[in-house]
């Protein structure tokens, strides 16, 4: 076994406490300490908090942080955290001489998600390493000579990214002169029981309706950073199928809505299903499946993109019917895992699950475990950067 590394995850899962956010974060957290490094949960970037249940940024922490202290101590982070309020400047959980302390002896710091802009502490003495969870804005951008982000990617030592197809032939986007490694979202099996139960109706899935603010043109192209681009295209689905589908979805018009429900979607609270990670966690057991699209930004230049939410109910053992985003070159589909591009390619992987439901459902588990499982894609991850 490689020797045991000190590894701090920048994150952002105390400025967005939505279950999501938070699942992402704790399968790097518990993966790498079941690898038996000595891990820390950071969040220092200064960013302002973002109150679920207001829908708005606010100057106060108080629920953030008791969301994130909450999370982490359930799963043994309790003196392993902390979250620097910049309006108050004030430390929660470690404190501010313990944190850098930290920066001095971290072997690894993993920058997930881009989450934090590197500053000199984060490079004092370990690695530096960006984990990009949103491929394809970042990449035009630097090819565009934006400083900004060509200033943060060229501080860090190493760059990974969930596109897996970046750079193949199929693929149009510019790398930029930077060495994209590949990874994938990790999942930690342990927390996620295999339900696969028949009884179960509805095929579900957690979205944003309209994302916005990085849309972005390259060589006349427009790719979209949002999925209602795509789901607009499948809003006939519930009638074309008697499988009951039903959104989580965070859509702030309500003539949206209600058009969803005429049509025939059910639609469930996002803010209640996203509000605990106890809650997200039932709310995928309590699911026969997950049907869900990607954003056009993923799907139209065929970046291999797959969803850390999907491996979550990959992980329950509840098949997955999503949108094909080139992924399909690395991960087997057709058993437990369906990629679609057209609206015949969803209702024949629907019919496909539902003519054997606990095979493709057993399948479901399988994929996750073999694709997704936390110490295979972290060991990888870290050898990878040369740190392992």
């Amino acid at each position: 076994m490689p020797s045991p590394k000190t590894i701090l995850v920048l994150h952002l899962a105390g400025q967005y406490p939505l279950a999501g956010v938070v699942w992402q974060a704790l399968h790097y957290l518990v993966g790498l300490r079941e690898l038996g490094h000595d891990v820390y949960y950071v969040e220092d970037s200064g960013a302002p908090p973002y109150d679920p249940r207001v829908k708005s940024l606010v100057a106060d922490s108080t629920y953030n942080v008791t969301c994130l202290r909450q999370a982490l101590e359930r799963f043994g982070f309790a003196d392993r955290w902390v979250y620097w309020d910049t309006y108050y400047d004030t430390y929660h959980g470690l404190s501010r001489a313990q944190l850098q302390a930290l920066y001095e002896r971290a072997d690894v710091i993993l920058n997930l998600c881009g989450a934090t802009n590197p500053r000199a502490e984060h490079r004092r003495n370990g690695c530096l390493v960006y984990i990009q969870t949103d491929p394809v804005f970042e990449q035009i951008r630097a090819a565009q000579g934006e400083p900004q982000i060509l200033d943060c990617l060229s501080h860090h030592d190493v760059c990974f990214t969930y596109g897996e197809n970046l750079g193949a032939v199929d693929c149009p986007i510019p790398l930029a002169g930077f060495a994209w490694r590949k990874t994938r979202p990790p999942v930690v099996l342990d927390l996620w029981e295999e339900r696969a139960d028949p009884t179960c109706r509805h095929f579900t899935t957690v979205a944003t309706w309209h994302n916005k603010g990085k849309d972005v043109t390259f060589q006349g192209q427009t790719y979209y950073w949002s999925k209602h681009v795509n789901f607009l295209k499948f809003l006939d689905l519930p009638r074309r199928t008697s499988q009951p589908l039903e959104l989580a979805v965070e859509a702030w018009d309500e003539t949206v809505r209600a058009e969803l429900a005429v049509l025939g979607w059910h639609l469930a609270d996002v803010v209640e299903r996203s509000a605990t990670i106890e809650g997200y966690r039932e709310y995928i057991y309590a699911s026969r499946g997950e049907f869900t699209v990607a954003k056009d930004t993923y799907v139209h230049p065929r970046s291999g993109w797959f969803s850390d939410r999907s491996v979550c109910y990959l992980a329950a053992g509840k098949p997955v019917v999503t949108q094909e985003t080139g992924f399909s070159k690395f991960i087997p589909t057709g058993r437990g895992l369906f990629a679609f591009t057209t609206m015949e390619d969803v209702l024949a992987a629907i019919d496909e699950i539902n003519a054997d439901y606990p095979r493709h459902a057993h399948a479901a588990r399988e994929i996750a475990a073999e694709y997704f499982a936390a110490d295979k894609v972290l060991r990888k991850l870290l050898q990878d950067a040369g740190v392992a």
